[in-house]
């Protein structure tokens, strides 16, 4: 079979190994499909130290070709997803978990030996270039709004793969969306996914403001903070009274951050989002199936042109997600 794994360069380098055979309640997966995170990137250009020999990436779908002895949550032909934190099944978690691409072997590679535990069946009405979007991006959107329910307002950042989700998440539960974005073409897709405004933040750098404008004073319940320190303070002027800032992202390190005074008047909690647990999981693709919600792709690469898909996604052209088809 054929895999990725990174080199002592930093770089992915195609390799041929043996395909693996399934044990005791394991699963062998034929991987069809893989997609890219930001957080991929950081470790893909060296920006995060990643062992020499891990292959890379953390989200996939599949279908199950084989099973091992004991197995009972899944058959052979059965159309999967991964959990993204695979020792996390349900209930909080207690202290931080393994992590695909870092901790242990990802999912760039044609077949995989794992926990039948650590899947999920993927949504019947899905292909697998759409499901393989599901297990760090959706599910940390669907983390993040934790709570909203119609009549909310929800302020979702850009346009990245977690805001996307978030967006369409929100709209299902029957929220209104304000989103930002500093592009007019992207402006026009996200009015178009459901959003009631959307704000240029380079036209408008007190787009936080404008959000409490926008919300008669009032704010958005809930934020889906995606810039870090780059946009926090925004994200506090523009959070409602007692609302939630659910802090997903770190795209913009270059700046002074928050004015604690500011965050305290606010009265908002603000929560830190790694993802969410397969328990998590199998109720987000439930909701995904009754509304036949449909991932945004951006862009299909072949298996072979895995590292030009990562550029691809670091120069920022696209919208919506960027996938890797087996």
């Amino acid at each position: 079979m054929r895999t990725f794994k990174m080199s002592e360069s930093g770089r992915i380098a195609l390799v041929e190994e043996p395909k693996p055979t399934p044990g005791t309640g394991q699963v062998l997966m034929r991987v069809r499909a893989t997609s890219l995170n930001a957080r991929d990137l950081f470790m893909l250009d060296g920006r995060y130290p990643v062992p020499p020999g891990r292959v890379p990436l953390s989200d996939a779908a599949g279908v199950i070709e084989s099973t091992g002895p004991g197995v009972t949550r899944f058959q052979v032909g059965d159309r999967v997803v991964n959990s993204f934190n695979p020792l996390w099944f349900g209930g909080p978690q207690r202290k931080p978990g393994q992590n695909y691409h870092t901790d242990i072997d990802g999912w760039l590679t044609e077949y995989v030996v794992i926990d039948e535990q650590r899947l999920a069946s993927m949504p019947e009405h899905l292909d697998f270039t759409e499901a393989a979007t599901l297990p760090c991006a959706a599910i940390t959107a669907w983390t993040a709004l934790e709570g909203v329910g119609p009549g909310d307002t929800v302020l979702v950042q850009g346009s990245g793969g977690v805001s996307l989700f978030a967006l369409q998440l929100a709209r299902t539960m029957g929220a209104r969306v304000i989103t930002t974005t500093s592009s007019e073409h992207k402006a026009a897709r996200l009015l178009e996914l459901g959003a009631s405004d959307v704000i240029n933040y380079v036209d408008m750098p007190d787009w936080g403001a404008e959000v409490r404008k926008l919300t008669d004073g009032q704010g958005a319940n809930v934020v889906v903070e995606v810039g870090g320190a780059g946009s926090i303070a925004q994200s506090i002027t523009a959070v409602a009274y007692r609302g939630v800032i659910s802090l997903v992202g770190h795209l913009q390190m270059n700046s002074t951050g928050m004015n604690i005074l500011d965050f305290a008047l606010s009265g908002a909690t603000l929560r830190a989002i790694g993802g969410g647990s397969r328990s998590d999981l199998e109720d987000m693709n439930r909701v995904i199936t009754a509304h036949k919600l449909r991932p945004v792709i951006g862009r299909v690469f072949p298996f072979e042109e895995a590292p030009a898909a990562a550029s691809y996604m670091g120069s920022g052209a696209h919208f919506g997600k960027v996938v890797i088809s087996h």
